[in-house]
């Protein structure tokens, strides 16, 4: 029987032709056919910045280049195509889900942990070392249970999104997207919590997995019902219920899920698997600034108050997806 640290590679070995063929085509085409390439206008700023085609034709206008694009495009396309494609999901999702995890990141020393030096919060959770809006600006402690359920957040957006795509594909990268996440989950137990025994991490992931579906049921609740359903499921999972939860958060954490699922909404189906976590660069504490902004029929009032509204740090403009990422990306490999 081998440990919890080898069943992984293990289980994968027989895979590893296939695997490393995913992710090779995913480097291939987003070296062929990066249709824009996304830059900041000023700091904070999220803006579109497509190359102008050049006058003469260059390398990747050539006969064979083309070529090659179409091959990698429809390579890339069978991740969207049906089940029979789970080894290129596997290596988008996990790129994809990389840069879900990173958002709430934290991590405990493992010589403070022997010494029992870590700091318990007011849960008796272990408290790490953090950082990043959700630690900062949203005062979430850097604990596992605010890694989990930033994390199942981030998952959430995208899964509501792979809903619009054939049933067997959405199951598929719900299941690949959702495996990467518990067998991360089990890796923290075991190296920043000292959780060892197999059977106590298998009970601790019984009960995140309940989470889970408690957390997709709320939230689509909330999605249906309005927005202040949504405040309460959020207020519920990410804020633990907390009494004295800012508001101006909740609201924030509300508008950045509208944003964010509004932004998927117009992505086309082909560049989710290597686009889809863009819609992330623009952060939840980004949406504080939309909160404080005055409704039209209070504008008045505060003009006659001493208020100062704080600048958004991203524009209008700055917070839709590219024009670029709309369309299909195939438009992009016609000469």
């Amino acid at each position: 029987m081998a440990c919890r640290a080898c069943q992984k590679p293990l289980e994968l070995l027989p895979r590893l032709p296939s695997l490393r063929r995913g992710v090779r085509d995913l480097q291939e085409y987003h070296n062929v056919l990066a249709p824009a390439s996304i830059s900041s206008r000023r700091p904070g700023r999220i803006a579109p910045s497509i190359t102008s085609t050049p006058a003469r034709r260059s390398l990747h206008t050539s006969l064979a280049s083309r070529k090659e694009a179409k091959s990698v495009l429809g390579r890339l396309q069978g991740a969207l195509a049906g089940s029979t494609n789970a080894y290129l999901i596997y290596g988008a999702s996990e790129k994809i889900y990389k840069t879900c995890s990173a958002q709430a990141a934290y991590s405990i020393s493992e010589q403070d942990r022997k010494d029992g030096k870590v700091t318990l919060g007011p849960d008796g959770e272990d408290v790490g070392i953090g950082g990043g809006i959700w630690h900062n600006d949203f005062k979430l402690l850097p604990t596992f249970s605010t890694w989990s359920q930033v994390t199942m957040l981030h998952l959430y957006l995208l899964i509501v999104r792979m809903r619009c795509l054939e049933k067997d594909v959405y199951q598929n990268w719900q299941a690949q997207l959702v495996d990467h996440f518990f067998h991360e989950a089990e890796e923290k137990m075991d190296l920043l919590h000292g959780m060892t025994a197999r059977s106590i991490r298998q009970r601790s992931l019984q009960d995140l997995f309940q989470q889970w579906r408690g957390l997709i049921l709320a939230y689509d609740e909330g999605l249906v019902k309005g927005d202040a359903v949504l405040a309460s499921a959020v207020w519920r999972n990410l804020f633990k219920g907390k009494e004295d939860v800012d508001l101006r958060h909740l609201a924030a954490v509300v508008s950045w899920m509208r944003l964010c699922l509004k932004n998927l909404d117009k992505m086309a189906d082909d560049a989710l698997p290597l686009y889809a976590s863009i819609v992330f660069k623009l952060p939840a504490s980004a949406e504080l600034a939309v909160v404080d902004r005055p409704a039209a029929a209070l504008e008045k009032i505060y003009s006659q108050l001493d208020v100062k509204v704080k600048d958004p740090i991203a524009d209008d403009a700055a917070r839709e997806l590219p024009e670029a990422l709309s369309r299909p990306l195939e438009t992009f490999s016609r000469p």
